[in-house]
């Protein structure tokens, strides 16, 4: 867990917050948001809310109330406690690629496999730079679609030692999730104490939260697990295309969606989630790694701390098809901003391509050396009497050089970063080692990691009962 210590980018001025509040409380009040859950729908109306079939219409002041119920800050468990994570202030979490139906493995695209699943939980294990394998890292087409929460759950939680996400696919699938979560800690009352999941909880943009995913985000606030409470906002499609209409968009959807979890338990832990960029106006194809999505992303950082959220944003998002030139720029136009606007909660650090269909092994291990680099360049610098290294100049001299000099010779291992991916061999030397490019060199470094994978230790009475069930509860879904 990174903790980010540097000052916040924050570009929008009071004048500007203060008409986006105007923004989103004329949204939700004069338009209101569809609630599609008679459950949600009960809740608000007996907290004295306007209902109108499935659109709520809401007091402004009867949200920040509820919001104000919200952690600013709290703990997420992992199997192994020195994996275990912090939830806002300066701590940053990453967290890999969710959702692709596809995976590219060099020159192949293919449907995703429970194998690529397993994988791709254990690249996550391996690189101590990644805080949570995530959760539908892939979609295992091969895993029946009835158990494959289970099969994915399964993997997270034997296969790493950190924290994970929870599935979302409807509320049955999240009540198997918590009873795994129960065995792998102990129990229900171990988990509500300190929460070991984190959920994604989509809206529907524009301003429509579904039924499967509120029955999930019913579960797991219930539990007191932490949920993510996200707009999907691609502008000129799910949203205006200017970015301020889409901020008042999004403020009114993730805070709506806040108030649920209050209202299902106050207190319980959230997240203000953000999914912000633009369609091609062209082509209608979704864009990632725009300028318009980081100028989204440094506002959103500024909104979130406005109202004394925790937020999620960013990641390595790109458009491109391959893990090309176009793959690293776009991915890092999305991530300096998230470090720059400080999100707390990072998902698709590593693997995403092709817009998000396509998890793939070489962008993984690119994504591990964009963050790397990152967190490096994010670490304040130390200026002090011994980092002047005035002796160092008295010792070299007026035109000599500082490569044999004692205060080189005491760093020099670990002075500057030292890529794991990168090349800087000459052309000569580059050519007589096969004139790999920075993919294949990346591909090569996965499998290398893959091969070298060892599983975190498990207690042995735990595990069986773990099997136990998932033999069980497959079963039972199967008939």
């Amino acid at each position: 867990m990174f903790q980010n210590k540097m000052p916040r980018y924050e570009i929008l001025s009071k004048d500007a917050m203060a008409t986006l509040d105007k923004g989103w409380k004329r949204i939700v009040s004069e338009i209101g948001i569809e609630f599609m859950s008679e459950r949600a729908l009960d809740l608000f109306k007996k907290a004295g809310q306007k209902i109108e079939g499935n659109n709520v219409k809401f007091d402004p002041e009867f949200i920040l109330e509820q919001i104000a119920k919200a952690p600013r800050e709290f703990d997420v468990q992992a199997r192994n406690p020195k994996n275990s994570v912090h939830i806002g202030g300066d701590s940053m979490v990453f967290s890999g690629v969710y959702g692709p139906p596809f995976v590219r493995d060099g020159a192949v695209r293919r449907d995703a496999t429970m194998e690529d699943f397993r994988n791709f939980t254990k690249l996550a294990q391996a690189f101590p730079e990644m805080d949570s394998a995530g959760g539908v890292i892939c979609e295992p087409n091969d895993a029946s679609f009835d158990t494959r929460h289970i099969d994915m759950t399964y993997a997270l939680q034997t296969l790493t030692d950190k924290i994970y996400m929870g599935n979302v696919v409807s509320g049955r699938n999240a009540k198997d999730v918590l009873a795994m979560s129960d065995i792998v800690f102990g129990g229900r009352d171990k988990i509500e104490k300190t929460p070991c999941t984190i959920s994604l909880i989509n809206c529907n943009s524009p301003l429509r939260w579904d039924d499967r995913m509120l029955d999930a985000q019913f579960e797991y606030s219930a539990a007191n697990q932490a949920v993510l409470l996200t707009p999907f906002l691609l502008m000129g499609a799910m949203s205006p295309v200017t970015i301020p209409a889409t901020l008042a968009q999004q403020i009114a959807e993730a805070l709506t969606g806040i108030t649920l979890s209050q209202l299902i338990r106050p207190g319980s832990p959230v997240i203000f989630g953000s999914f912000l960029s633009n369609i091609d106006m062209q082509s209608g194809s979704p864009q990632f790694g725009t300028p318009e999505s980081g100028i989204g992303l440094l506002c959103t950082g500024q909104i979130a701390r406005h109202f004394g959220l925790p937020f999620r944003s960013g990641g390595g998002l790109n458009s491109s098809q391959t893990a090309d030139a176009q793959a690293g720029y776009e991915s890092l136009m999305t991530m300096m901003p998230t470090f720059l606007a400080g999100a707390n909660w990072v998902m698709h650090t590593a693997g995403w391509l092709e817009g998000g269909l396509v998890a793939s092994y070489e962008k993984f291990v690119m994504d591990i050396e964009i963050l790397r680099m990152l967190q490096a360049e994010f670490t304040p610098l130390e200026i002090n009497e011994e980092s002047l290294a005035f002796e160092a100049h008295v010792e070299v001299g007026h035109g000599g050089h500082f490569l044999g000099a004692a205060h080189t010779m005491d760093r020099f291992r670990d002075c500057f970063y030292r890529p794991i991916l990168s090349s800087s061999e000459n052309y000569e030397k580059w050519t007589r080692n096969g004139s790999k490019t920075t993919d294949i060199r990346a591909n090569e470094i996965a499998k290398k990691k893959l091969a070298e994978y060892e599983a975190p230790a498990m207690d042995a009475a735990i595990k069986q009962e773990l099997d136990e069930f998932v033999a069980k509860r497959s079963a039972e879904l199967v008939k």
